[in-house]
């Protein structure tokens, strides 16, 4: 009978551990379920602190009757908003974390809206307010659309096209792409979360641009414009203006065609890493390993 009880116990065990890690892999799916920092006056250690209670979800932050740390009135208050939120992400309205979820931390929001994101770069015929943008960059995870000033740019449409989606992937768009647009084409995109996956790449210490950080990941560009950066896509929207050659267009195309979808690689691969770090953490609380 012992050495029977013993197997039931390590059978129990395995297969607790097995759920244990199960949850983990949800963790992982639905980082934004887990996440805590969107509630005001939540910062990370006190995410943390969460997790270490045991509370590694909404669902048990709602079905928790005390939380250490927080007052009653603090509690409640918080699960109205985690209700709010929950909803919000069941109705896949992403604009709801638009304002609410730090900058920095949009990421959390990549693999629930993943199907419905698009990646976006644009290129432009300079920096001051005199100029344009002359390609619009789009890729869906499966097919691109490149729309180019004076060829096949037809502002309705690509309103029309934008408007399908939940979530911007950039890199550096926060700072370029998405203000770029908005002064140009005021009324032109969804007021839709940015995730601006330089934030990632920056938590990650991954140093450089777009190109350095492909080259760091073991990503490849066509022989032609893999050294080619931003000045270079300027400068052959202006050889393909002055001499009308298709060629300078191609390579254009080509290049900024490759830059949102090397960028579907980059935040897969900075999402996963940010995912584990966290797993790490919760695995640390849970003292689990």
């Amino acid at each position: 009978m012992g050495s029977l009880k013993l197997r039931k116990k390590k059978s129990f065990d395995k297969d607790n551990r097995y759920v244990k890690y199960l949850n983990l892999f949800f963790f992982t799916l639905l980082m934004i379920r887990n996440s805590f920092i969107f509630l005001e006056r939540i910062s990370k250690t006190t995410e943390e602190n969460l997790w270490k209670q045991g509370i590694t979800d909404w669902n048990l932050f709602l079905k928790a009757k005390k939380v250490d740390g927080l007052s009653r009135a603090r509690k409640m208050y918080y699960d109205r908003q985690i209700l709010k939120a929950r909803k919000a992400l069941y109705n896949f309205d992403s604009s709801y974390f638009l304002n609410i979820l730090p900058s920095s931390e949009i990421w959390r929001l990549y693999n629930f809206f993943k199907e419905d994101a698009v990646f976006l770069d644009i290129e432009t015929s300079g920096l001051s307010n005199y100029d344009d943008i002359t390609v619009f960059g789009l890729f869906d995870g499966v097919d691109t659309k490149i729309m180019i000033k004076n060829i096949n740019l037809n502002l309705k449409e690509l309103k029309k096209e934008l408007s399908k989606y939940k979530l911007f992937v950039t890199f550096n768009g926060s700072s370029f792409d998405i203000p770029f647009i908005k002064k140009r084409y005021p009324d032109l995109l969804p007021e839709i979360p940015n995730f601006d996956v330089m934030s990632a790449t920056n938590k990650l210490n991954l140093k450089g641009g777009l190109k350095e950080i492909e080259k760091d990941l073991g990503i490849k560009r066509n022989k032609i414009i893999e050294n080619f950066h931003g000045g270079d896509a300027l400068a052959l929207w202006r050889m393909h203006r002055a001499t009308g050659d298709e060629y300078y267009l191609k390579l254009l195309v080509e290049y900024n065609e490759e830059d949102i979808i090397n960028l579907k690689t980059i935040a897969n691969y900075c999402v996963e890493k940010l995912s584990k770090n966290n797993i790490e953490n919760k695995l640390i609380h849970l003292k689990l390993g």
